[in-house]
């Protein structure tokens, strides 16, 4: 892990958020279907891990089982509501964050980069921004925001408590009062599924698929 432009890997713990009910894949805990070999969420911990110093999960059941993948887990606080989202996942990995910077990724998106770490550090650190945000190509070859890959530093935390206690959801909506570094995952050697997140049990098998 190189230490790029004066944000190391190891000022940095990366969370696999696994906490949403999963709806779209009839209620099963998302996190725990079985992608090459191994639960999905364990799959992305393990692809994260290679890129940060530190690493936790997000997850709202099923804690015993996650704990078992070898890093701590973290549920929401219940004053955030049942189930609030990705955002409150954030909320709770930046709470228990031991670093200055944390790294969002969710559990469905297995492909993501493996360089996913390093070319959102040295956006930050070039725009002097406190968060980064990737934006990939689309199935229509549209770039747009993935907005649940995001690195915050923690002297955000406030503004994302505050943000979400008033009853804010979306990810970009709260980003976009900070203007935040987007990062552009479009290069040629770029995995075009690398930002693929399977909402149903056929869409993750594909993603096995070659």
């Amino acid at each position: 892990m190189a230490e790029l432009a004066g944000i190391p890997p190891k000022s940095i713990t990366g969370v696999v958020l696994a906490g949403g009910r999963g709806t779209r894949m009839g209620g099963a805990d998302k996190g725990l279907q079985p992608f090459g070999g191994m639960p999905l969420a364990q799959h992305s911990l393990r692809r994260l891990a290679t890129q940060v110093g530190a690493t936790m999960i997000n997850a709202n059941r099923n804690q015993e089982v996650y704990a078992t993948f070898g890093a701590p887990v973290w549920a929401d606080a219940p004053e955030l509501g049942e189930y609030a989202g990705p955002l409150a996942g954030f909320v709770t990995a930046l709470e228990h964050c031991g670093t200055p910077y944390l790294m969002t990724v969710p559990c469905d998106t297995p492909l993501f980069p493996l360089d996913l770490v390093d070319r959102m550090t040295q956006a930050c650190a070039a725009r002097g921004a406190d968060i980064a945000m990737a934006s990939a190509l689309e199935e229509d070859c549209r770039l747009r925001p993935q907005p649940v890959f995001c690195l915050i530093h923690t002297r955000m935390l406030p503004s994302l408590r505050h943000f979400v206690q008033s009853g804010g959801r979306k990810i970009d909506a709260w980003t976009a009062q900070h203007n935040p570094a987007l990062v552009a995952f479009d290069q040629p050697g770029d995995n075009p599924r690398a930002f693929f997140n399977a909402n149903t049990l056929a869409e993750l098998r594909s993603l096995e698929t070659p």
